[in-house]
């Protein structure tokens, strides 16, 4: 049968999830094929089937059931409704499955396990179809990048309760009584009454500065009298005016000269202006060890996809995807040769990063591929500044890049 092409899309954007230090989407066949075995068809079926291009760094997702395909943002409110509580009935089966799994004896069935507590992670909504009513999912086992899987992986497909609103009573229009108030609050609210004795004295001054003012005219006229006959009677010089005062004599200038006093002259040397030094800007895309995560013991820095680039002739092409010190390589050289290995990281008790792989890496063409050790430590900048060692007398400098920023 012909298989319906759902989605598309590159695996640098997004993150890998996984279990047991390996990627869902590394065993996506593997866990289809589990599935089916253990007669778990629904589950089965409601995970897209995988196909990599052939550089390996791009993905269509194929229907495995045949029918009509509605997207989930063009389906019914209905057909919503229906495939919520389908896949809500699906995580309960898969999450029943996988505890079981982790609790066998078997390696192999831990490590299954392990992997289906992500299996139906998905990065949102428009990665999400119907065919014939029933929900597939596209890019399982991934989320978006810088994010973590969801506790509940269908989170992206409930619709949030629209809060209750709260409904704003009528102000009251009804006039209120205007609170007393003063117009002037310092005037005292009784008058004193004024006594006759205030009135009294009054009277009794007026009447006296009647008296004084019929005295006070003669006086006055004999005054002026006086006056006009001093002023016509011959005086003598006063003594005051016969007195020379003395001469105040002039203060000595100095003597002026008609030359001006020389120095030497004497230059200062300024001081030159201080340069100001710029600092680049550290790349967006750069590894940074954060000094508070260093001194904490974590390696929250180091979560995401990175692409490494070895300071080497014909370097490979080597990616990491890296979530809580655990994750996975892919590694790409000659033809078109795809190769994956588990990773783990940790920081040495002196601040280095170490990130090693478990043993060589698995090729497409079933050959195994060497893998170096990287170790790190912050420079001034606290970015990181990495070494590759193949071997105790082989190691280049290595640069990571973050994908996605």
């Amino acid at each position: 049968m012909a298989k319906i092409l759902l989605r598309s899309g590159n695996l640098d954007d997004f993150q890998a999830v996984g279990g047991g230090g390996q990627a869902v989407f590394d065993s996506a066949n593997q866990v289809r094929e589990t599935l089916r075995l253990r007669k778990q068809f629904a589950v089965c079926d409601s995970l897209a089937i995988p196909q990599l291009n052939d550089e390996g760094d791009r993905v269509d997702w194929y229907s495995p059931i045949e029918g009509s395909v509605v997207s989930w943002n063009a389906a019914s409110a209905a057909q919503r409704e229906a495939a919520l509580r389908y896949l809500d009935a699906l995580q309960q089966t898969v999450w029943t499955l996988s505890g079981n799994c982790q609790q066998s004896g078997k390696p192999a069935q831990q490590l299954f396990g392990a992997l289906l507590e992500n299996t139906l992670q998905f990065p949102g909504a428009n990665h999400l179809f119907l065919v014939n009513d029933k929900p597939v999912i596209c890019f399982w086992g991934f989320v978006n990048l810088n994010q973590s899987a969801r506790d509940d992986a269908f989170a992206c497909l409930r619709i949030a309760e629209a809060e209750p609103r709260i409904e704003h009573l009528p102000a009251d229009d009804s006039p209120t009584e205007p609170m007393p108030a003063f117009a002037q609050a310092d005037i005292p609210l009784l008058y004193e009454q004024e006594s006759a004795s205030n009135v009294a004295p009054i009277i009794h001054h007026a009447a006296t500065a009647r008296g004084r003012l019929r005295w006070a005219l003669p006086f006055a006229a004999a005054i002026f009298m006086a006056a006009v006959a001093t002023f016509y009677w011959p005086s003598a010089p006063s003594p005051l005016q016969a007195a020379q005062s003395p001469v105040v004599g002039a203060p000595t200038m100095p003597m002026l000269t008609r030359t001006l006093p020389l120095q030497l002259a004497s230059h200062t040397e300024q001081p030159a202006p201080a340069k100001e030094i710029v600092l680049a800007p550290i790349a967006k895309d750069a590894l940074v060890m954060e000094p508070n995560q260093l001194r904490a013991g974590t390696t929250r820095f180091l979560n995401g996809n990175w692409r490494l680039l070895l300071d080497m002739k014909n370097a490979p092409s080597l990616r990491y995807q890296i979530e809580n010190n655990k994750g996975t390589a892919r590694l790409v050289h000659g033809d078109n040769v795809i190769c994956r290995v588990a990773l783990f990281a940790g920081l040495h008790q002196n601040g280095e990063l170490l990130i090693k792989t478990r043993g060589t890496a698995r090729c497409s063409d079933g050959t195994r591929f060497p893998m170096p050790e990287i170790s790190c430590k912050a420079n001034t900048f606290d970015v990181a500044a990495c070494t590759a060692r193949y071997s105790a007398d082989k190691s280049v400098p290595v640069t990571f890049k973050k994908i996605g920023v």
